[in-house]
């Protein structure tokens, strides 16, 4: 049995046991037998911009940190996954390459120390994620795994290292290919025809995109697999855009007045998703077919390379051309040396080299993890960099006050992308990196995505150079800054300050908080600018009349900005918690303190040690309320919006008070096997009960499926927890 095959059969036995299918569903039928409901939703804009910028500042922090401690695991997987989401779902990357490699290999780190802190739902213990809502999901027939990366030699060779020991004496073939730049895609052919295109989504579950990939004419509509009675294959591999064509197609967009697509990448990604497949063909993708991951009856090739071979000679396009096989790493290690410096030779973009264990017994042997196969690598290339001059450094004020140095320098293009503004994020990066206005800096887009100042070239002054001078006031309100000791930010505690305001509105009308539609960014800053909104409040007060003298808003346009703003009073509290920007309130915060009280007033007198014992709020969070608490204008701006008609009440906490499980705690783990863990969570809080996030003496009721962990031997140490079974749990359910 190839390695392929046996993946397939451990895939359906997850299945299987998941309740998903049944014990003689066969994989050609797995596709079409999965209910709805037992299906991922993934959603689309499910990050605030606040959001999207405390993630990115955190997560550059972590990387710049000596050490991360246990306390940063959280924060680590909240990282990982918005940039999963940015990658596989927005097409939009927001960390380089090596440094999102970096924050995942933190995580692992933390989690190998202290294996009690390891969850089902971390980053580690699956694949990445990923799904547009437009697109029909389908099961891939084989999961997608991702690659583990190297970025130089000795990690190769410790790679090889590792492969040896798991195949005792045998000698092993290394194939190495290019690790191409683009998008991920599978493709099923069934009796010789294509019948299934799809992304890569989060690696079992695709987004079905077969009318887009027939668009692609390097792709076989039909081939002549038939001859060699193979009735179903799943082929592997990605789709790029010749650079040149990219070139060409920019250039158009630039006649037309349109905005020029950012990199190849990316457009290749963006332009799969596209609903209609006249103008997929437009972009004239390519795509290069590297795997073939699932065959029916088996390939009779024994090896990778054979395989992508059978698949040239029947019309596919693969990297056979560009690829090698070597006896040993060490020649491996000298064609990657060799191979980075004529990336620029061909006509596509890559990031890299993908280095295989040749033979497919071998590769039975080594198996994979939940993340990616151990006997392939991916060997990434130095960032791009490029040189160019620092004109002038401007201070940007957020929503919290945080100043955050931005600087502009004349535009450069990297990696396909034209740099002209670069976040220095705080005032000791601007010192250690001592950087002058009118240096020559050096700039780097790590992984061809995130641009930043590598070092000014100090050699180049020539005494001309300025010192980068720190505000001591805001640039906007002129209110002294302050810098808390523990912090590295400097802050404007103003909280009248305009663009803090500003800031403050967007996000309070964002789609995760009170979802006011039509209330985006550019309206905002109008609506303030001309002095029809001032503060919160002020958004249900405004004066109709004065909109409708505006140009660019009609009557049904004014109306349903109404309607939006009218149904953003009955927002349930946590949004209204969530919305009003409290300092490391997040989401799932907003949550914890909403459920604590039946009325938001509560808040005011509460202690930090009452908010301490509130899950998962450490004493950051804790000050954070409590200092937000204390401002009079903060209470005062409550009981206006509650004057203006906006919900104070959990009604959640005042619906389930006296349900059967009011007061009592529960936690899942395993795999549940008569229904979805969100479904059993919620009807625990329908009867008044309440999810906990982690084991601990607080917990009342551990509810074990299939292949529970390390929660259920915690609960049995601590000795106090009711460990119920998923039939013992519906008992008690039905005991009302």
């Amino acid at each position: 049995m190839t390695w392929f095959l046996f993946s397939v059969k451990r895939y359906l036995f997850t299945l299987k046991r998941r309740g998903v299918i049944g014990k003689r569903t066969t994989c050609r039928c797995l596709t079409s037998i999965i209910p709805k409901t037992q299906q991922p939703i993934y959603l689309s804009g499910m990050y605030t911009h606040e959001q999207e910028k405390q993630y990115y500042n955190q997560g550059k922090e972590l990387l710049q940190a000596a050490k991360p401690s246990v306390e940063d695991v959280a924060a680590l997987r909240n990282i990982i996954n918005y940039a999963d989401w940015k990658y596989y779902v927005q097409s939009e990357p927001v960390f380089a390459d090596v440094e999102y490699d970096a924050l995942f290999n933190l995580l692992k780190q933390l989690e190998s120390e202290h294996a009690g802190l390891i969850t089902e739902d971390s980053p580690t213990q699956r694949i990445a994620k990923g799904l547009s809502e437009k697109l029909q999901p389908v099961a891939h027939l084989v999961p997608m795994l991702s690659l583990d990366n190297t970025y130089n030699e000795t990690d190769l060779l410790d790679w090889a290292k590792r492969c040896q020991e798991f195949v005792g004496d045998a000698a092993i073939e290394f194939c190495v290919e290019p690790k191409y730049d683009g998008a991920s895609i599978s493709l099923i052919y069934e009796e010789g025809k294509i019948t299934r295109g799809a992304t890569r989504g989060d690696g079992v579950i695709g987004e079905e995109i077969t009318n887009n990939v027939r668009q692609i004419k390097s792709i076989p509509l039909t081939t002549a697999f038939h001859s060699d009675s193979l009735h179903q294959i799943e082929i592997r591999g990605e789709v790029v855009i010749h650079k040149q064509v990219f070139a060409d197609f920019n250039e158009q967009r630039a006649k037309e007045g349109l905005a020029p697509l950012a990199n190849p990448r990316n457009a290749a990604s963006g332009t799969l998703r596209i609903l209609d497949p006249e103008e997929v063909r437009k972009r004239k993708l390519s795509a290069i077919l590297y795997h073939v991951s699932y065959s029916v009856p088996n390939l009779a090739a024994t090896t990778h390379y054979a395989s992508l071979q059978y698949l040239a000679q029947l019309g596919f396009p693969t990297p056979v051309k560009e690829m090698k096989c070597f006896k040993s790493i060490e020649e491996v290690v000298v064609f990657c040396r060799e191979f980075e410096g004529r990336r620029d030779e061909l006509p596509y973009e890559i990031d890299g080299l993908v280095i295989k264990v040749n033979q497919f017994e071998l590769q039975e042997q080594m198996g994979m993890t939940s993340h990616h196969p151990r006997w392939a690598v991916a060997y990434k290339f130095k960032a791009r960099q490029a040189t160019s001059k620092l004109r002038k450094v401007e201070f940007q004020v957020g929503r919290t006050g945080s100043i955050t140095p931005v600087a502009k320098i004349d535009p450069v293009p990297i990696g396909g992308v034209t740099v002209s503004s670069i976040s220095l994020f705080n005032e000791d990066v601007v010192r250690e990196k001592d950087l002058k206005i009118g240096d020559t800096v050096l700039v780097e887009r790590a992984g061809d995505v995130i641009p930043y100042i590598v070092k000014p070239l100090s050699e180049l002054r020539d005494g001309t150079e300025e010192t980068i001078v720190f505000p001591t006031h805001c640039p906007d309100c002129g209110e002294l800054l302050e810098k808390p000791q523990e912090e590295a930010v400097w802050r404007c505690i103003n909280i009248s300050c305009p663009s803090q305001v500003i800031e403050r509105l967007i996000h309070f009308c964002s789609k995760d908080a009170m979802d006011i539609r039509g209330m985006g960014e550019s309206n905002v800053k109008k609506f303030f600018e001309l002095g029809y909104i001032k503060d919160i409040p002020s958004l249900y007060k405004i004066e109709w009349e004065q909109i409708k003298s505006l140009g660019g808003f009609g009557e049904k346009s004014i109306t349903n900005l109404q309607i939006a703003i009218d149904n953003s009073k009955t927002q349930p509290l946590n949004r209204l918690v969530f919305g009003l920007g409290i300092r490391h309130v997040g989401e799932t915060m907003a949550k914890t303190l909403a459920n604590a009280v039946v009325h938001f007033k509560e808040l005011y007198d509460w202690t930090e040690e009452q908010l301490i014992a509130l899950e998962d709020v450490g004493p950051k969070v804790a000050m954070s309320v409590l200092d937000f608490f204390k401002l009079h204008e903060n209470r005062h701006m409550l009981e206006e919006l509650e004057s203006l008609g906006l919900n104070m009440v959990n009604q959640k906490s005042k619906d389930t008070a006296s349900g059967i499980f009011s007061g009592k705690t529960f936690l899942f783990t395993g795999t549940l096997n008569q229904f979805k863990r969100s479904d059993a969570e919620a009807l625990v809080e329908e009867k008044g009960g309440k999810i906990v996030s982690g084991v601990s003496s607080k917990l009342d009721y551990l509810i074990v499926g299939e292949d529970a962990g390390t929660k259920l031997e915690k609960a049995k140490k601590i000795g106090t927890i009711s460990i119920l079974s998923e039939s013992e749990f519906l008992s008690l359910i039905n005991k009302e």
